[in-house]
């Protein structure tokens, strides 16, 4: 006999658009929680256009960026700007374990979805609010995207670059995505907090705290006077044994080397080069660090000499830690992530299901639900209505006053 969801029975309200409080509600519906997604009517929540913006075309007829971050959800349309929205508003607020937010400090205020405002509808609400920059300071209102947020106000974008070059773009939703566990985090907290006090609170998480986090290791040198690093050069990197080099067949591959001292060694005779291991420049830190240049014009040399996968059995054959810089084409039929359920299928009842990725928490004695096809806009409309205890009378009334379409 299967064992029940971790979350079955828990109620969970998604009024958040785009990624990361949507991404949030999809790891508690991962693990059994209902959740019901309020979008607008007609458009719908404008993250389900964004698979019609070139170059991201649906693949196979799957709205794929939709699917991952709304699956096992219930939707319904809701237009909270009409006065007749508000009854249902309350009563899902009512009925909610856990409401998840996105909204602007001001259109929150203005729709009166302020945690105040629903806190003393139900008193055991988890309120839980992502933002772009934080609930305070001058630039609380603004409106922010991981790109913005994440990556460029963190000093992730400058960091990253290559010395002289221009900014990189990452890559989209990679700080919303984190962010999003980060609030699931901080969702589960309260949760047991409210186990323990009978209160309801409220939760928040930002993308720029998730960037700064992220920076965090030399962002913390900053805070304390330090100077951080400045962009890498990567022909005259602070560490060549921390640095990437080309393939005869045009890959790259990362060194990785925690213990120097005993891995240069091995690194060396493994690639043809043992009697570099007396040269000064390679017998210390303080001579690796200090010719790194010279070290790179040799490794450049050396690597380009034979392809990928002769280097791959070097490296395995003598023990060292490297990586290979894999494509997202690679990465999706990586084995590792098939063997460890990072990539699942959809239970689309296809005979050829379609996969989607695994949201990256688990529990060895817990069995998350298997993912299902992210619905349609307002596909359950009457049905979250009837349980809510509208009647049919109840909801032509909704239709007339325009808080739901036709």
């Amino acid at each position: 006999m299967e064992n029940t969801p971790l979350l079955e029975g828990l109620h969970v309200v998604d009024l958040a658009s785009f990624i990361a409080g949507p991404a949030a509600a999809a790891v508690l519906g991962d693990f059994g929680a209902d959740v019901v997604k309020v979008e607008p009517p007609h458009t719908g929540d404008s993250y389900r256009a964004l698979s019609r913006i070139p170059p991201n075309p649906r693949v196979d007829g799957v709205n794929y960026p939709w699917q991952l971050d709304n699956r096992n959800k219930r939707s319904i349309e809701l237009n909270l700007k009409s006065s007749d929205a508000r009854s249902v508003l309350e009563r899902l607020v009512r009925w909610a374990d856990v409401l998840v937010t996105n909204f602007p400090p001001r259109t929150r205020a203005k729709l009166g979805l302020d945690y105040d405002d629903v806190a003393s509808l139900n008193p055991r609400l988890i309120y839980a609010d992502v933002t772009g920059f934080g609930e305070q300071g001058p630039d609380a209102h603004l409106p922010g995207f991981d790109v913005t947020a994440y990556w460029a106000r963190s000093g992730l974008m400058d960091f990253t670059r290559q010395r002289d070059a221009a900014p990189a773009m990452s890559a989209f939703g990679s700080g919303d995505h984190p962010t999003a566990i980060t609030l699931f985090a901080g969702i589960m907290t309260a949760l047991y907090r409210r186990e323990k006090t009978g209160q309801g609170a409220r939760v928040s998480a930002s993308l720029i705290a998730e960037g700064a986090w992220a920076a965090g290791m030399w962002l913390q040198a900053a805070l304390l006077g330090g100077k951080p690093p400045r962009p890498v050069d990567r022909s005259d990197p602070p560490n060549a044994l921390a640095n990437v080099y080309r393939t005869a067949d045009d890959r790259w591959i990362l060194l990785a080397f925690a213990n120097e001292d005993k891995q240069v060694p091995v690194f060396l005779e493994a690639i043809g080069h043992p009697e570099a291991a007396e040269d000064p420049r390679f017998h210390d830190t303080a001579g690796r660090r200090a010719h790194a240049a010279d070290i790179v014009t040799l490794l450049d040399k050396r690597f380009a000499t034979r392809p990928l996968a002769e280097w791959r059995e070097v490296l395995d054959a003598a023990g060292l830690t490297y990586g290979v810089v894999q494509t997202l084409e690679e990465c999706a039929r990586d084995p590792q992530l098939a063997a460890n359920q990072v990539v699942v299928p959809i239970e689309d009842g296809s005979s050829k299901p379609h996969l989607t990725l695994n949201s990256p928490v688990h529990l060895d004695q817990e069995q998350k639900v298997p993912p299902h096809p992210a619905p349609d806009l307002g596909e359950h409309t009457e049905e979250v209505l009837t349980e809510l205890g509208f009647s049919a009378d109840d909801v032509e009334a909704l239709r007339t006053g325009g808080a739901i379409p036709r």
